[in-house]
Parts: C-alpha cells; sequence; structure tokens
C-alpha cells in the first residue's frame, strides 16, 4: 500500500495514510448504520411535491428510477458475504476522505481500481471517479452553467435565455441543513441560548439584528429563519503572481448558528462563481441577478422546509443583512465612490480630503471635526493645518436618504436595503493591513511603501506646515531634515532585530524570523494575519526604545485601538470611550506625519465603532474566513485550463458527500474540525523535552490566565 501511496504521488500527510489504512482493513460500517439515511430520503418522497430547491426530493421527480438506484445501492453489500459495509457507504467514505485530503481525481481513480483488485471479483465497488459520480448524482447535488455576455451586459437566462446576440450591445442548500437534527437545534440558537447582558457576543445583541426584529415582527416570530451575510471576492485560482486571471466566488453564511459554528467552513455556501479571466467591476450586478432573483424568493415567498428536529414542514424565510468585501470591492457592489473627493462611502460628500499637489495623491486629514466642540484641539492651528476646527460632525446617511438620491439618477435603484442601519460592512483585517504597513513602510523608509519623500515635504512647504522639515536642494542630491519619526541605521537594525528575535507559539502567526530582512532593513512576504499581529502584539514592542515619546505613545494607542475593536466580547458602554480614543489617536499623527500618510485607509478606522454599536463584533464581519474557504477553492483546481469547472465539481462532491455524512457513523464532516481528544501522555511526544518549573513559574502561569480570562473580570472589578 505504500509503494502505490508512493507512485502515485499523493500527499505525504500522515493523517491521510492513517485514515487510508484503517479504511483498507476496517471498511467501512455496518450497512444498519446507513438506514437512517434510506428512512429518510423514504420518508421524502411521500411528499416530494411539497419541497422546492435542489434537494435529494427534485431528484426523484426528476428521475425515480435514477433514485431508487441509490436506495438500492445503500442497502447492497460491497460483495456477497460483506456484513460491514455496502455500495454507497464505503463510496461515501472515500469521497470523504478526497475531499478531505485534497486528493487529485487521477489519484482517486487508481484508488478506487486498486480496491477492486484487492475485493473479491463480484464486488460492486466503482472502478473510476465518472462511475461514483454516477452513483451520487442521484442526490441532486448539481450546478446550473449561464452564459453572460461578453461585455457584461445580460445574463442568457428568463427572457433572454433563446437569444444568440445580446439585445444591449448586439454582442437551495438551505432546506438540507434542517434535515439533520444536531444542526436543526442549532439553527435557533441565537433565539434560544443566547446570554442577555450589555455585551456584545453575537449579531443577535446588535441592533442591526433587532431591527429586523422589530420591522419586521411576522419574519422574527419564528426563529428558524435565516438571517443570512454574502461575500465576494476575486481570486486567482492558478496561484502565479504573473497571472491577471481572475474569478469571483460570492459565498453566504448563516448567523442562526452559535459563534462556534457560523464561520466554519461546513455553513459557507458557495451560491455563484462567476468566471474570469477579467474582474466584472461594476458590471458584477449583472452577475448577481440569478442570487438576488432567489434571495428575493425567500424573503418574499420562502420555500417549504423539512424540520427533522421538530418533525413538521415549515415555510423557511430568510434575509440578507449585509455584505462583507475588501474596499475596491465594496466600491463595485454597491456602486459606491471610493475614490476622489468623497472616497468616504460613510461621510459621503462631507468627506473631509484633499488634493495633494506634489505628492499627486488625496489626502484625508481634518479628524478634528469629530472631537466634541469643547476638545483644545480644535483651536490649535500651528500643530494642525494652520486653522481652527468650529464644524461639526459629518452624519451618516440613511437607507432612505441613500435610496432616494439613488432613484434621482437613470439608473436601476435595489441596491439597498432602506431600513437597515448597515448593508455594506467595512473589512477590518484590510483596514488594519494597510495602516500597519503604511506605519511600518513609513518608519523603515521602505521603498514603495514609505508615505515620506521628497514629494511629501514638499507638500508641507505648500501648506505651510512644519516649515523646518522642507527638503533642502543641493546641487547633486536633496536632503531631508530628521523628523520625529524618522529612524537612524541603527535604530531600524534595533528594531528589526527585535521582531526577528521575536518567537511565537505554533499557529499564531508565521515565522516572524523569515518576515524580517537584515540586510534590506525591511520586512517582506506579510500576510493580512502577519500584519494583524504585528499591529495588535509586536509593534508597540518593537518600537519602544528607538521613537520619541510622543510619537511612540501615538503609534501605541493606534495599535491598542485595534487590539480592543477586535475581541469577541464587547462590553457597549465602553464603546462610546472607544471611539473617543480613535479620535484623538487620528489626530495626534496629524501633528507629526505628513499628509500624504493619510490615505482613505487611516481615514475609515474613524467609522469602525459605529459599525461595532450597529453590527456586534468584529469577527462576524471579516475576511478571514472567507480568504481561508477561497485557499480550499483554489486547492479544487485540477485543470488549469478550466479552473472554474474544477471548484464546481469538487464543491458539489464535497456537498454531496457532506449530506450523506451526517447520517453515518464514524465519519467527521470535512467542515468542522474534530475537538480534541484527551490522550494521557505517559511519556514526552517526539522531539519534545521535560521541563519542570518552580512554585513562583506555576504561580505567574496561573496569574496571567486569570488576569486574562473573560469570566473573571467581574471579580477584578
Amino acid at each position: 500500500m505504500n509503494l502505490v501511496l508512493k507512485a502515485a504521488k499523493w500527499s505525504e500527510r500522515k493523517e491521510a495514510v492513517t485514515e487510508l489504512t484503517k479504511l483498507a482493513s476496517t471498511i467501512l460500517i455496518a450497512p444498519g448504520d446507513f438506514s437512517k439515511v434510506c428512512l429518510t430520503l423514504k420518508k421524502g418522497l411521500k411528499s416530494a411535491g411539497n419541497f422546492q430547491g435542489h434537494t435529494a426530493y427534485d431528484s426523484y421527480a426528476e428521475n425515480p428510477n435514477q433514485f431508487h438506484k441509490l436506495l438500492e445501492d445503500a442497502e447492497k453489500p460491497l460483495f456477497p458475504g460483506c456484513t460491514k459495509f455496502t455500495k454507497l457507504s464505503a463510496l461515501v467514505k472515500l469521497y470523504n476522505l478526497k475531499a478531505k485530503y485534497s486528493w487529485s481525481d487521477k489519484s482517486f481513480t487508481d484508488l478506487l481500481s486498486l480496491f477492486g483488485e484487492m475485493l473479491p471479483d463480484d464486488n460492486e465497488l466503482p472502478s473510476s471517479l465518472y462511475d461514483a459520480k454516477k452513483s451520487l448524482c442521484a442526490l441532486g447535488m448539481n450546478y446550473v452553467k449561464i452564459h453572460a455576455c461578453s461585455n457584461d451586459c445580460i445574463l442568457y437566462r428568463k427572457e433572454y435565455e433563446g437569444f444568440s446576440n445580446c439585445p444591449i450591445c448586439r454582442m437551495s442548500r438551505f432546506q438540507r441543513l434542517f434535515q439533520n437534527k444536531e444542526i436543526c437545534k442549532e439553527l435557533t440558537w441565537h433565539a434560544d441560548k443566547i446570554i442577555r447582558d450589555k455585551h456584545l457576543r453575537h449579531l443577535a445583541d446588535a441592533p442591526a439584528s433587532k431591527v429586523v426584529d422589530h420591522k419586521w415582527p411576522d419574519f422574527a416570530a419564528e426563529p428558524r429563519n435565516l438571517r443570512l451575510s454574502l461575500s465576494a471576492d476575486g481570486i486567482n485560482p492558478h496561484r502565479l503572481m504573473s497571472s491577471a486571471y481572475s474569478c469571483w466566488p460570492v459565498v453566504m453564511i448563516t448567523y442562526n448558528l452559535p459563534p462556534w459554528l457560523c464561520m466554519k467552513r461546513k455553513f459557507m455556501m458557495l451560491t455563484l462563481l462567476i468566471s474570469g479571466p477579467k474582474q466584472q467591476g461594476n458590471d458584477i450586478d449583472v452577475y448577481l441577478a440569478p442570487l438576488i432573483d432567489d434571495l428575493k424568493k425567500l424573503w418574499d415567498i420562502g420555500v417549504e422546509a423539512y424540520d427533522a428536529c421538530r418533525k413538521e414542514i415549515f415555510s423557511l424565510r430568510a434575509i440578507l443583512l449585509w455584505t462583507i468585501n475588501d474596499f475596491p470591492a465594496y466600491g463595485n457592489l454597491p456602486g459606491c465612490v471610493v475614490k476622489g473627493y468623497h472616497a468616504c462611502p460613510v461621510c459621503g460628500e462631507e468627506t473631509c480630503s484633499t488634493r495633494l499637489k506634489h505628492s499627486r495623491k488625496m489626502s484625508y486629514t481634518g479628524h478634528r471635526i469629530f472631537l466634541p466642540p469643547s476638545h483644545p484641539y480644535r483651536r490649535q492651528k500651528k500643530a494642525f493645518n494652520g486653522n481652527q476646527e468650529l464644524n461639526p460632525a459629518p452624519k451618516p446617511l440613511t437607507g432612505h436618504e441613500i435610496l432616494d438620491r439613488v432613484e434621482r439618477i437613470n439608473y436601476r435603484p435595489g441596491k439597498y436595503w432602506k431600513h437597515l442601519h448597515v448593508r455594506h460592512v467595512l473589512d477590518v483585517i484590510h483596514i488594519e493591513k494597510n495602516v500597519c504597513e503604511s506605519l511600518v513602510g513609513t518608519l523603515l523608509d521602505i521603498p514603495g511603501k514609505s508615505k515620506d519623500g521628497v514629494a511629501a515635504r514638499l507638500d508641507l512647504v505648500e501648506m505651510n506646515l512644519r516649515t523646518d522639515l522642507a527638503p533642502k536642494m543641493g546641487d547633486k542630491r536633496t536632503f531631508l531634515p530628521a523628523a520625529c519619526y524618522t529612524l537612524s541605521k541603527a535604530e531600524k537594525r534595533k528594531l528589526c532585530n527585535s521582531l526577528s528575535e521575536t518567537k511565537v507559539p505554533t499557529g499564531y502567526s508565521s515565522n516572524v524570523k523569515n518576515l524580517v530582512s537584515m540586510k534590506d532593513m525591511k520586512l517582506v512576504g506579510l500576510k493580512s494575519h502577519d500584519y494583524h499581529t504585528l499591529m495588535q502584539q509586536l509593534l508597540p514592542v518593537a518600537i519602544h526604545g528607538v521613537l520619541p515619546k510622543h510619537v511612540r505613545d501615538a503609534i501605541t494607542r493606534f495599535c491598542g485601538f485595534f487590539n480592543v475593536l477586535c475581541n469577541k466580547v464587547i462590553d457597549v458602554s465602553e464603546l462610546d470611550a472607544l471611539q473617543r480614543e480613535i479620535v484623538t489617536v487620528l489626530c495626534l499623527p496629524e501633528k507629526y506625519f505628513p499628509p500624504s500618510f493619510f490615505d482613505i485607509m487611516i481615514h475609515l478606522t474613524i467609522h469602525l465603532v459605529r459599525e461595532v454599536k450597529l453590527c456586534g463584533p468584529v469577527w462576524y464581519r471579516q475576511m478571514y474566513p472567507f480568504e481561508r474557504f477561497m485557499k480550499t477553492l483554489k486547492d479544487y483546481v485540477r485543470n488549469r485550463n478550466r479552473p472554474e469547472g474544477s471548484i464546481a465539481e469538487c464543491y458539489i462532491a464535497e456537498e454531496a458527500v457532506e449530506f450523506c455524512s451526517d447520517y453515518m457513523s464514524n465519519v467527521h464532516t470535512i467542515g468542522i474540525p474534530s475537538r480534541h481528544r484527551q490522550i494521557q501522555l505517559t511519556k514526552p511526544l517526539s522531539g519534545s523535552v521535560l521541563h519542570s518549573t518552580c512554585h513562583d513559574e506555576l504561580n505567574q502561569a496561573h496569574r496571567y490566565v486569570l488576569e486574562n480570562d473573560v469570566d473573571v473580570d467581574p471579580y477584578i472589578e
């Protein structure tokens, strides 16, 4: 077996080899364990006409012979005399391993062929992946390919379905969630088991969810109705930096589930896959039309679903609360302006912006406008732009006001939900990444990332600010006077050395040492999560001895803001103080850093506390889970000539396996990590060394745990 695995060039992961060896020796489950899924499917045949959507019941209505064949396979022994497994159960478990460890189609076909030779001659195991797919196709897990106009004008569907030329340019998975008793119970967690106090732990605690309960009480009366969120982002499936290919998965999640489930891979639904190679831009609404039609149906009419927990049929409805995207996609999806003088989607036309003549970019300063009227910073002139700030803070536009403005222009309205507080959320991880990148790039003077330079200093001269920093032009070179944030070569080396010697636990972040280039004195190859840990934990320590106190305090307070903002449990009473803190923190860098430092990402931090107040904790609305899911989608690509086809085929196969896994024993679902088993260690693990701690170290560790435990906070207070 090991020789075959090596010859097929499969994954060398020990888990895959271990599970495959167990499968070959014990081979799956007893046929009686699979009777649950057969019973459930047979019960569904009686009321097949009452169900809608792409489920197993539709397959029965379309092709009953094929569906009966699936039921026969569920009870048919794999070979005569076999009592441990059936044809369908063996196939499902093999497919489960294929999806779990990302085996290629060719290797899976070779495995089926090898098992067929090992088993008796009259076995029922399919001999190829193609035959295996035919056995599972009766579950109804399919997808629809819709052609689009090459100029992104229309989709060839509905009234355009039979067209050969574009008339403009002349060129439910939700029902299946309720069929599992355990998952069905969790889908009402937001109404039955949530803790009601003054803290924000879940979306159900936030005003954005409560406005739904208040505005549509008939929808809120049924706790099984789904509250959804949608995320769309472009990915390069070829994994080549030189490739400009961009396809767009559209993923949806359900907020009914408890916090430990709702952001997991199992409950992320790939609803659309917009084909590349080019980005759709503002025409993405054309491709979202099929999904919008389904969402309208779920909101206006609903679909009938079977509740396996209560054993009843009910009308299932759903509401889309908001979309989650990075900032460029924020501009494409809702059609907002994200560049220029009115780049802030919250401030709108009242965005404080200035065009920098020499840097040739926009600067978004003037955050004193958000301070209280009596704050002393409002009356200071020299430290800021030379003028006092007496204007009031801009008020965010409501959904009604946005809809009124959209209806006045010659465009199809309907992209905004006027009753909701927030319709498109700001992605915190990309804002945090850009803020940290600007700080580190400016401090270390990294080419291409530093916000300081000759053009930035000339802009200061143009604005008559901090004239002592004006560049001194020489015959051969231009000299820039040192600013309060300028680091010498020795200080840069000290900062980089501090980061390179940092050791973090496994899985906490990337190996920090590999991200620091001591030769060039800069950071390279950082991912979004690396910037997250750098901003919140590492940077305040690294700059401690290399910057003046006033600059160091401003940066440290900026880092502390993101640390508090990203907590999983938010104390509502502290949010007003946090908002005042970020306004002050944004005013402090205006005293020290050049105007070119203040891009739109720096400005957007002023609105993050507002969204926490309205929408709940940040980690329900950030792109981290979706980026991990998109990495999984990239792993599906086997044929680089047809990447979207590879993704669709693998995702549908995984959905079919997940459906059967809910009814089988000894089969763990793919999308939810299995819980850690309790192992009694009698000796150290491989490569480890026993270390005895003294009494003082144990007390110190115990005190650290207590001081960082949320449950202990009330007692400390």
